[in-house]
């Protein structure tokens, strides 16, 4: 039998100590440990933008881990261009017959088809509210193939490395000397937009991640069922629970044990905020998929969004994640099982956006290691870097494709070699035309804003993809 905790016979360091241990390692109060982090940090600069302070705006990061293979997602139709993809792609090509068309302006003399597990994509492509960016890779600066052959240009330390090339994706920075995220830098700007700063912009369904690790604000930890939490205690009238309480909010002049107890504190009436917040939020009748990770994510954060006002929040930054792309092997079995679950999964966010009337504040958009080589390895695909993402929302101006297709050549103008198509558009260019639509002042004066988040863009061309209106 378990013997209630007895605070007074233990000396109160060492059951700081032991509360500490056994609640620290939980993200719910991880993620409040961004407030110690602001005693030391430089006051961030305050947004110039022209943000109408009102407003809500939401960014929704979803990273398919392993490196999808968006070769199949977004598929060349005409003649010419199909012919090029099958030869290339051998077994994987997907069969001609089978293949979703979509119309697109690009007007690169390419006619464009999805993979056809992704029919729910393709109709918000339709309405005009799901765009697609081919080619977007992380960069150091532009490069061409002679370029990276003769090694006259910077590149991405570690390519192809699955977790070097991730932080690349979720910093656009390489190199990146704090390992701050670019969701992070985001949210160090723009936090002052959010009423208190009770709970952080940044929120993550998918643990941690170096996307939203800012100087002063860093992520704040939900799961798919609600708040995450103290570990170790079993709610508000566990007299464990009262007794940590109760001892940090003791008078202490140790400048740890207040700074600890401050945070434990705000950790403790953070879980409640929420916890009330979503115990009183409205009922999404939107059905998800059932049994998908991804899917339950996107209904929490529907749900957080339904709260936004409660939560004082007018600005969000929200991380989902699913995995199973690293598709060396079985790719023709495991892809389109992958691919429908991202569809679904979307499609049924989007329409709980609509239900709450948000879908024009609401943009959600991919990310992934890398993209995969062209060629086949038998079974599948390797590492490889360029690939095709997607945005949604009911701002995106969608319908469309945007950036430049690689020509589909092995040892052609795109290729390193092997099929690895050379990114023809930035991450830091795709991440910024988000950023402008978020509310990041759009001027690439030195120390501005958009060149605080993205300190590189200025070697790129195309600041603006002109994908949100």
């Amino acid at each position: 039998m378990n013997t209630p905790m007895n605070p007074s016979l233990i000396p109160r360091r060492k059951f700081l100590q032991r509360a500490a241990c056994a609640a620290v390692g939980n993200l719910g109060i991880a993620s409040t440990i961004w407030n110690l982090r602001a005693i030391n940090a430089a006051v961030a600069q305050q947004p110039t933008g022209g943000i109408q302070p009102g407003d809500f705006k939401a960014l929704v990061c979803v990273f398919l881990y392993g490196g999808n293979d968006s070769a199949n997602l977004l598929i060349p139709r005409d003649t010419a261009s199909y012919a090029a993809y099958s030869n290339l792609r051998g077994i994987l090509a997907i069969p001609q017959a089978n293949i979703l068309p979509i119309n697109d302006l690009v007007n690169d003399g390419r006619d464009y088809a999805l993979h056809p597990s992704v029919p729910q994509l393709r109709n918000i492509y339709n309405q005009g509210k799901l765009a697609l960016v081919a080619n977007v890779g992380s960069l150091a600066a532009p490069l061409t193939r002679s370029t990276y052959l003769n090694g006259t240009v910077e590149l991405p330390p570690q390519l192809f490395s699955h977790e070097d090339q991730q932080q690349q994706w979720q910093t656009s920075w390489p190199g990146n000397p704090n390992r701050t995220g670019w969701g992070g830098r985001m949210a160090d700007l723009l936090r002052t937009l959010n009423n208190a700063n009770a709970i952080s912009m940044s929120v993550s369904l998918s643990g941690s991640n170096v996307f939203e690790v800012g100087n002063i604000v860093s992520q704040y930890g939900v799961s798919t069922n609600g708040t995450i939490g103290l570990s170790g205690f079993n709610g508000p009238t566990d007299p464990s629970y009262v007794a940590y309480n109760n001892i940090v909010n003791l008078p202490s002049t140790n400048l740890f044990e207040r700074a600890f107890g401050a945070v434990t504190r705000r950790a403790i009436d953070n879980n409640q905020l929420v916890t009330n917040a979503l115990a009183a939020a409205p009922t999404i009748t939107t059905a998800f998929p059932p049994n998908s990770y991804l899917a339950d994510q996107l209904k929490m954060v529907a749900r957080m969004i339904s709260v936004r006002s409660a939560l004082g929040m007018r600005r969000q930054i929200y991380f989902v994640s699913t995995g199973g792309f690293d598709t060396h092997d079985h790719e023709l079995t495991d892809q389109p099982q992958l691919f429908s679950d991202v569809s679904t999964a979307l499609s049924a966010f989007y329409d709980s956006t609509v239900e709450l009337g948000v879908q024009n504040s609401v943009t959600t958009f991919t990310a992934s290691d890398f993209g995969r080589t062209f060629t086949t390895n038998g079974a599948g695909s390797d590492h490889g870097w360029g690939g095709h993402h997607i945005v949604m929302g009911g701002d995106v101006k969608g319908g469309n494709v945007y950036g430049r297709f690689p020509v589909l050549s092995v040892d052609g103008p795109d290729d390193t070699g092997y099929g690895r198509w050379i990114p023809s558009t930035s991450v830091d260019e795709y991440g910024a035309t988000l950023a402008k639509w978020f509310g990041v002042n759009p001027s690439l004066t030195p120390g501005g804003e958009l060149l605080t988040v993205f300190p590189n863009l200025g070697r790129f061309a195309t600041p603006d993809l002109g994908f949100m209106n």
